[in-house]
């Protein structure tokens, strides 16, 4: 069986990663004061975060029924199926919608659409196990049922620089924000059960590190399951903030192996520059 892998930009995978890898990619939709872009085709990351500095209203949604349909039709021309990993349905309706889609004809039994709680570098994570578990010979819906029921064997957690974003998405109070603010609070956020959640509040950036840090260890004792261990970090903005958190939290793993990338852009949207993030995850089987 012929078996195509699909996520979408939200894996934070890059269109060259996926090219290379063989995964077929999925442009998350933005708009920036009212003109339609695509993530990776014709919007940038330093056209996205110009647009923040400047105070454009930046928004995302979910791709078009069109565009995923589209995108179906063209990979089963060539394969007997697609197992596409969209972001979590705790986070956006774009697992909701592709499954309804993939009830229809002629994607009944042709589409599987996984649904694992993930998003950014654990979904990342989760393609490459996908592509792990198609090389094995499994079909296309054992390929999915295996994702999903490893799915909750990650964790997410994310330190936000400003309180700016997440005022302006509505997810905190303006007074709550002036607040924090004036007090240097930087908010840990949690993706847990599929959903982003507050962890704790620390003051300052070191305490925020700090905090990440121990997050991180909690999380990998605590994590289930018996899969080869993976870590991940994670950040918006600033490349060589990026680089400099990912050698901080070797150091703190030393001898792991730590996959560094940027955030997606739509997590980006409500964090802003400046955040930081450590993941963890299992992976299906010791060659994803």
């Amino acid at each position: 069986m012929r078996i195509a892998i699909m996520t979408d930009t939200n894996s934070g995978m890059t269109a060259d990663e996926a090219g290379r890898l063989g995964v077929a990619l999925l442009p998350m939709p933005f708009t920036i004061d009212g003109e339609a872009f695509l993530e990776g085709r014709n919007l940038t990351a330093a056209q996205f975060y110009g647009a923040l500095k400047n105070g454009a209203k930046v928004a995302t949604s979910q791709p078009s029924p069109a565009d995923t349909l589209a995108m179906w039709d063209e990979l089963l021309q060539t394969n007997d199926a697609v197992v596409y990993l969209p972001m979590s349905s705790g986070l956006s309706g774009t697992c909701a919608t592709a499954r309804m889609l993939a009830m229809e004809e002629p994607y009944a039994g042709r589409v599987e659409v996984v649904d694992n709680g993930r998003i950014s570098a654990t979904l990342r994570q989760a393609v490459l196990d996908a592509l792990a578990l198609r090389q094995l010979g499994l079909d296309a819906r054992t390929i999915r049922d295996a994702l999903e029921r490893t799915g909750p064997q990650s964790q997410i957690y994310l330190a936000v620089d400003t309180l700016k974003y997440l005022r302006q998405g509505g997810r905190i109070t303006p007074a709550a924000a002036l607040l924090g603010s004036a007090l240097n609070l930087k908010p840990i956020l949690q993706l847990a059960n599929g959903k982003l959640d507050a962890y704790k509040k620390v003051r300052g950036n070191a305490a925020a590190q700090a905090a990440l840090l121990e997050a991180l260890r909690q999380a990998i004792d605590a994590l289930p399951g018996d899969g080869p261990l993976r870590l991940m970090t994670a950040y918006s903005g600033d490349e060589e903030l990026g680089k400099a958190w990912n050698r901080k939290v070797q150091q703190a793993f030393p001898g792991a192996k730590i996959y560094g990338a940027p955030l997606p852009l739509s997590i980006a949207c409500h964090t802003g520059p400046g955040a930081l993030g450590v993941a963890c995850a299992r992976a299906a089987v010791e060659e994803a």
